[in-house]
């Protein structure tokens, strides 16, 4: 999604994941486990995640290794020097650092290319992403939400809901530094009719909202993670890790996946709490899944739904732009379950515009449209449209 639409407001294909190329320790090491594992969950090459992935476990590892504070023995006589653990470990530190800064500087020079488009390009697209974000939230408040999960980094999603007055519930609770809570409460928004008291009802245009890899605006302190006020397509986040550094920027403290928080003894906190909530929101009888945009790279989230396919009610829509490392036709081949997959591969289906033009629901969710509708199909009025409309075409 943030894909097309970065493309639908500059005119240009956006960059990628990226890729570090001037690693100044254990370059070799890295790259080499980088492409073996990326090559073990069928992803062809890595990028830029797995390289941060990588030197988190180097570095644990090193914190090891290292934990003793044992002085550095000498080698034997016409042997090499033994490699100094500690000083690559503070250099590898240093180089966790600067690959989260590029990283972070990328997700932020996305935003601000949006932001700086040409105003009429701008809003064209931004009306697209309104109307693609309601042709799933404006159901009927009765029904169960919409859950959006995505692995952006961005806050495109953010962004379009907040013109769309579409409200979003997450984990976050809190207005000046909210604080990611674990609670599995199900909190939902109403309302009371006017001159009704003691029956509230639900309020509509509600959605659930996970970002399932963290955020380029959240950040650890002190144990917990909090969501700091970042304005959309700033050129760094810098400045406010600065500010809530109370000096030089840390960008260890931002939750960019895998960057985790270190002193929790749960592994890859929060992001097992994110994913449990993707299992829980879609391994349901007669859940539907709606994917967009998503290369089935990930592992952990291919399990979960491979797991929500095994109940014989779930289904799943996968739209995209192209298959180009077959990732998307090997899982509908490995998963078993064609029946209940339905497929729309190609530039086509993937343009955002052909989508919400031709494809996607309209926002109908009053009664008196659906009323209508139903009394013109029962009058025979709406055959009547469809018959004709095709004997014009023929």
């Amino acid at each position: 999604l943030s894909s097309a639409i970065q493309e639908s407001a500059t005119g240009t294909k956006p960059q990628g994941m990226g890729w570090i190329n001037d690693l100044k320790v254990c370059k070799a090491e890295i790259d080499s486990y980088v492409a073996k594992t990326a090559e073990a969950s069928g992803r062809g090459r890595g990028n830029i995640e797995d390289q941060i992935r990588s030197i988190n476990e180097l570095i644990k590892g090193l914190e090891i290794l290292t934990a003793q504070n044992l002085p550095l023995p000498e080698p034997p006589p016409g042997a090499l020097p033994y490699r100094n653990l500690k000083s690559e470990l503070v250099e590898l530190n240093n180089e966790l650092t600067r690959c989260l800064k590029l990283f972070s500087d990328s997700v932020s020079n996305g935003e601000k290319l949006i932001r700086d488009a040409k105003n009429d390009l701008k809003t064209q697209t931004f009306n697209y992403l309104v109307s693609f974000l309601m042709s799933f939230s404006s159901r009927t408040a009765t029904r169960d939400r919409l859950h959006i999960f995505t692995t952006n980094y961005d806050r495109i999603i953010e962004a379009g809901a907040e013109i769309a007055g579409i409200r979003l519930i997450d984990r976050f609770v809190g207005t000046i530094a909210p604080i990611f809570r674990s609670s599995r409460l199900e909190v939902d928004y109403h309302y009371n009719p006017p001159g009704i008291r003691g029956e509230p009802r639900y309020l509509e245009g509600v959605a659930r909202f996970t970002k399932l890899h963290g955020s380029l605006d959240w950040y650890t302190t002190e144990g917990a993670i909090r969501r700091f006020g970042l304005p959309f397509g700033a050129s760094s986040v810098e400045p406010f890790l600065q500010v809530e550094a109370a000096g030089a920027a840390n960008y260890h403290q931002l939750m960019i996946y895998p960057n985790s928080v270190k002193d929790r003894e749960t592994s890859e906190y929060p992001y097992v709490e994110l994913f449990r909530d993707l299992a829980s929101a879609t391994c349901r009888p007669n859940s539907t899944l709606v994917t967009y945009g998503y290369s089935f790279g990930d592992e952990h989230i291919n399990r979960v739904i491979i797991d929500m396919l095994t109940i014989p009610s779930t289904h799943i829509v996968i739209i995209a732009y192209g298959d180009p490392l077959g990732r998307i036709m090997r899982f509908v081949n490995e998963s078993g379950r064609k029946a209940q997959i339905s497929l729309l591969l190609g530039d086509h289906f993937g343009d955002i515009k052909n989508l919400v033009d031709f494809y996607l629901p309209k926002a109908a969710i009053d009664r008196s449209s659906i009323r209508m509708a139903e009394l013109l199909k029962s009058r025979g009025l709406y055959r009547t449209t469809i018959s004709n409309n095709s004997e014009d075409a023929e």
